[in-house]
């Protein structure tokens, strides 16, 4: 699969969020990075569906909603009318996650499950006959900046080998301390779609971050 780099709009500058968006997109991201926290199933508040509606009509490129969210299926409509292209849940989040997934195919998108790095890549093997996408979380979900942990490597190849196996098109995206330092090794362990914040929008000159992201990779 083609590499795809996914900004997160956790990082960038919230006062002036249209023209981040358009930043990001001008320097070649493929998809805009919502994510979404309640404060319960992580620590931290983030975005919700109003943002989303003001900003949304301004993001002409893929919009994939990281829902970080206690009972994730009773937003999935929510934020389908809102545009995601992609909706992303936690497995740790959902008392039913084939329920969920179910429910966001029923929207016409594309669903992912996403685990913390402390879950074993055995809790969501029977989803992988559905998913679209396995995210594996290369931090601890809820902060944006943290420091990438080096144990997910070995969870990011375990998946990369379970979606093998079932020869369907899978994407498999990581999340948290993706860089140039890590972007290379996230690659040989099977990641094929980077969720990039802290390094794209910190960056001095964000396109050839991009740039450069996508050339070690």
């Amino acid at each position: 699969m083609d590499i795809i780099v996914s900004a997160s709009l956790l990082a960038c500058d919230f006062s002036n969020l249209a023209f981040e968006i358009k930043r990001a997109e001008d320097a070649g991201v493929d998809w805009i990075h919502y994510d979404v926290m309640d404060g319960m199933f992580v620590r931290n508040i983030s975005f919700g569906e109003p943002l989303l509606k003001s900003v949304g009509k301004s993001i002409t490129i893929p919009i994939d909603v990281h829902l970080m969210i206690c009972d994730p299926i009773r937003y999935i409509d929510n934020y389908a009318d809102l545009g995601a292209d992609l909706i992303t849940f936690h497995y740790e989040a959902a008392d039913d996650p084939q329920a969920v997934i179910d429910k966001i195919h029923s929207r016409g998108i594309k669903a992912g499950i996403s685990i913390k790095p402390a879950t074993p890549v055995s809790a969501i093997q029977p989803f992988l006959k559905s998913v679209d996408m396995v995210l594996v979380m290369t931090v601890n979900p809820g902060f944006g900046g943290q420091k990438f942990i080096p144990d997910t490597l070995e969870k990011i190849s375990e998946v990369r080998y379970l979606i093998d196996q079932t020869e369907r098109d899978i994407r498999l995206q990581v999340d948290g301390g993706v860089n140039l330092e890590t972007a290379g090794l996230l690659k040989e362990s099977g990641a094929d779609t980077l969720v990039t914040g802290t390094y794209a929008f910190k960056a001095n000159d964000m396109p050839e971050a991009v740039k450069l992201l996508r050339e070690i990779v």
